[in-house]
């Protein structure tokens, strides 16, 4: 007896793209910086100053984190 199918609620597709789309963003914002410098090999401490289109990534990716996590609050409770 085949299993019957399962549909995917709107809160669930919404999820998944959310994620699919902090994951892009993320990605996005590697820096050229190499192994050396995950494990403290980079010298001085320099600040990152952002600007235009890396900007504009870096707040949608903070933004899209905030709504995956409410979405993940919600999806809890509903």
């Amino acid at each position: 007896m085949p299993t019957p199918r399962r549909t995917m609620h709107p809160m669930e597709f919404l999820h998944m793209f959310i994620g699919a789309l902090m994951a892009l963003t993320i990605l996005l914002q590697s820096r050229a910086s190499g192994l050396s410098a995950t494990f403290g090999g980079s010298g001085a401490s320099v600040a990152i100053q952002r600007r235009g289109a890396e900007l504009l990534i870096y707040k949608v990716s903070i933004w899209l984190s905030i709504a995956f996590f409410a979405l993940s609050i919600l999806r809890w409770y509903f």
